[in-house]
């Protein structure tokens, strides 16, 4: 698929709630990368964390292009077993980068100690023809992939509540009011080195990823992101894009906003 047929568009929102706003969306469009962090820590360490998370992440995408062949077939379970210009290999690579600037940054100061972040990714075949995409993730911040007007959450959570709902101790609508929802138990910059999901999923004309942060998953239902992207007009243009990211942004809010929310939709066109 060439470059040109992907368009994306990106929203981040404070909520009702927070004071700050501690998430971070970003794109690099040379390198077809795409990211979300959502921050943690005390004062402004997360908005910090969530920004050199993103931006380290990019920079090393960025960095590796030249040496990637964009369509590899390296292993999709980020240890690095393939080929090191791989997707996988350098989505990994580019979290490890991430991690290490965090974590570095966390014991410079008392003020940032502790802070970390979540974050999820998408790499896209740029400029090479392929027919695959490549999701990374750390934590709870998710990608959902909308086909054929049926929504898909592509990751499962790094966190507590989702090893209590898959070893079945726990029931999907205790999950979603449970006081512990918000302990993950993966971040960018919490430890000194951390192990990434990484996925390959085959592209489809008109597939649509959605990468968002907790303030939308935890305020807005399934049913009711399916509803809004489902609402967007044919053809897909990065204006209606852009519409859909304000409709969940406006939709998180009217349920509460209990928390910041980013979203950034991709689109293949």
């Amino acid at each position: 698929m060439s470059a040109n047929q992907l368009i994306h568009a990106m929203l981040s929102h404070r909520g009702l709630v927070r004071r700050g706003n501690e998430d971070t969306c970003a794109v690099c469009a040379e390198a077809g990368a795409f990211v979300v962090c959502d921050g943690m820590g005390g004062a402004a360490a997360g908005e910090v964390a969530s920004r050199l998370a993103a931006e380290t992440f990019l920079s090393h995408l960025r960095s590796s292009r030249d040496n990637s062949n964009g369509n590899g077939n390296g292993s999709s379970n980020g240890n690095g077993n393939g080929d090191h210009d791989s997707p996988p290999a350098r989505l990994c690579g580019a979290i490890l980068a991430a991690n290490q600037v965090v974590y570095q940054h966390s014991r410079q100061s008392s003020k940032f100690s502790g802070m970390g972040t979540t974050l999820v990714a998408l790499l896209a075949p740029v400029p090479e023809t392929a027919a695959s995409v490549w999701l990374a993730h750390v934590g709870d911040s998710r990608c959902y992939r909308f086909r054929y007007g049926h929504l898909q959450q592509l990751t499962h959570d790094h966190s507590l509540v989702e090893e209590q709902l898959r070893a079945g101790q726990i029931t999907p609508a205790q999950a979603a009011i449970s006081p512990m929802r918000n302990l993950i138990t993966r971040a960018i910059g919490s430890r000194p080195s951390v192990e990434p999901e990484i996925q390959r999923h085959h592209l489809q004309p008109r597939d649509l990823y959605l990468l968002a942060s907790d303030g939308l998953t935890h305020d807005v239902t399934d049913s009711e992101i399916a509803a809004i992207l489902a609402a967007i007009p044919a053809p897909l243009t990065q204006a209606a894009l852009s519409q859909a990211c304000e409709d969940l942004i406006t939709a998180a809010n009217r349920n509460g906003g209990h928390d910041n929310t980013t979203v950034l939709l991709a689109a293949l066109t």
